[in-house]
């Protein structure tokens, strides 16, 4: 009891750098409630859950494991297509939306999902073709510009108010076509939760370019005081068809160099396919061409996938503790990925056991559940590094710019022992940045 008492009174005085350590966070009511939670969940991990092993490892720094004061999954990736379909809800006495015949309908209730949904996840929640499937709503409601840019304007305002633990905004990220991709051209349009056979979303590219003239618009506004808004974060895909000079997208252009704002998924003259991929957040895109022997296929997954938790790799730590020899310095990157692993597998099983938790992801995930047996299946283990250059230096004396043969060698050793994992556990891993 003692013990949590000490929280309280460390966060208060500001003892601890943890008061301050996300910057999306501010000294807060609310953030004194999330670092007391925080400290408790961690050290049920800890101390409960995670074996001997792990929490050795964890005390020497040889690994991070992210979001360990979350009883949860980290990110998600959510369907449009669904909340479009359902409305918001499918939780035994909550409230239920039905589905939305309208733009700013379809926008507020975008937002609620955001907002619940983050209070089940620890990190980012993603929705991909935002413009796409929003953009035949324009046209239904006879909208004007102005119309659509107040209606975008209240929605980026809303995403921005700190209403997620810790004092913070959720942490969301929407993913922008720009051109109707060829998965949706010819897929009925969807409007109050029925398809309307007329009309599909390829004929929509003028109302998409109206959607994303006036996000880009409002973003590069701000808010009241002209700050920028931290969210969403948008990622633009952008491929082969894109012409740059076009006059639709300059504002994308402009907010781009005023804010450095979005993230651009470039697949121009590259072998990857942008239907395969979808942006989590300011950390992961995931490769959906890995969920096809999962389900038969891309589309019976996409965009519900994500990651069940990330583990990060000190590399300059075992670097320091190989003393110049590559040899034990693989040994111990074999056993720190091996424990990392271990980690993982311990987390998604036991939220897997404990999903009335987190009814919402539960009811989204439905589907996933159903023919796999596993409301997360889809959803990736994550392992990262930090620090290359800095080991390379420590290990053999010289960085990246000289050794980068020898960074490339542990980077693929890394992918292989994940593929070896992906195999073991019959579940899916990915390497994070």
């Amino acid at each position: 009891m003692s013990s949590n008492i000490g929280l309280v009174d460390e966060y208060l005085a500001k003892g601890t750098w943890k008061t301050a350590e996300n910057a999306n966070s501010t000294y807060s009511h609310q953030g004194l409630m999330q670092y007391v939670s925080n400290q408790i969940i961690s050290q049920y991990w800890l101390e409960k859950i995670y074996t001997e092993e792990i929490r050795q490892y964890d005390h020497e720094n040889r690994f991070h494991i992210h979001d360990l004061g979350f009883l949860s999954a980290y990110c998600s990736g959510w369907s449009i297509e669904e909340i479009l379909l359902q409305g918001f809800g499918g939780v035994e006495n909550k409230i239920q939306c039905r589905p939305a015949k309208h733009l700013n309908t379809a926008l507020n209730q975008i937002v609620n999902f955001l907002f619940t949904l983050q209070g089940e996840l620890a990190g980012a929640q993603a929705l991909s073709s935002f413009d796409t499937y929003l953009a035949p709503f324009i046209r239904s409601d006879n909208l004007t510009y102005t119309d659509v840019f107040k209606y975008v304007q209240s929605f980026v305002y809303s995403l921005n108010v700190p209403t997620r633990s810790g004092f913070q905004a959720p942490f969301t990220n929407l993913s922008l076509d720009l051109i109707c991709p060829k998965r949706l051209g010819d897929q009925c349009v969807i409007i109050g939760g029925e398809l309307r056979t007329d009309w599909v979303y390829s004929d929509f590219q003028e109302e998409m370019d109206i959607l994303n003239k006036a996000f880009a618009e409002v973003m590069m506004q701000g808010d009241g005081n002209g700050n920028i808004f931290s969210f969403p974060i948008p990622t633009y895909n952008v491929s082969d068809g894109i012409d740059w000079e076009s006059p639709r997208w300059q504002s994308i252009w402009e907010m781009t160099a005023k804010y450095g704002v979005p993230y651009f998924a470039n697949f121009i003259n590259s072998d990857l396919d942008p239907e395969d991929f979808r942006s989590m957040c300011c950390r992961l895109r995931l490769d959906l061409s890995k969920l096809y022997c999962r389900v038969g296929g891309q589309y019976g997954a996409s965009p519900l996938t994500g990651s069940i938790g990330v583990v990060t790799i000190n590399l300059p730590n075992l670097a320091y503790r190989s003393n110049g020899s590559k040899e034990t310095f693989m040994a111990e990157l074999t056993s720190t990925l091996r424990v990392s692993k271990d980690s993982l597998e311990i987390k998604r099983k036991l939220i897997d056991q404990n999903s009335t938790l987190y009814p919402y992801a539960a009811h989204y995930l439905s589907a996933t559940k159903h023919r796999t047996g596993s409301y997360w299946t889809n959803h990736f283990s994550t392992i990262g590094v930090n620090g290359m250059n800095e080991a390379l230096v420590d290990l053999l004396g010289e960085g990246i710019g000289e050794r980068k043969d020898f960074a490339l060698e542990v980077l693929e050793f890394i992918k292989d022992q994940l593929q070896e994992f992906q195999k073991e556990t019959g579940n899916l891993y990915n390497l994070g940045s």
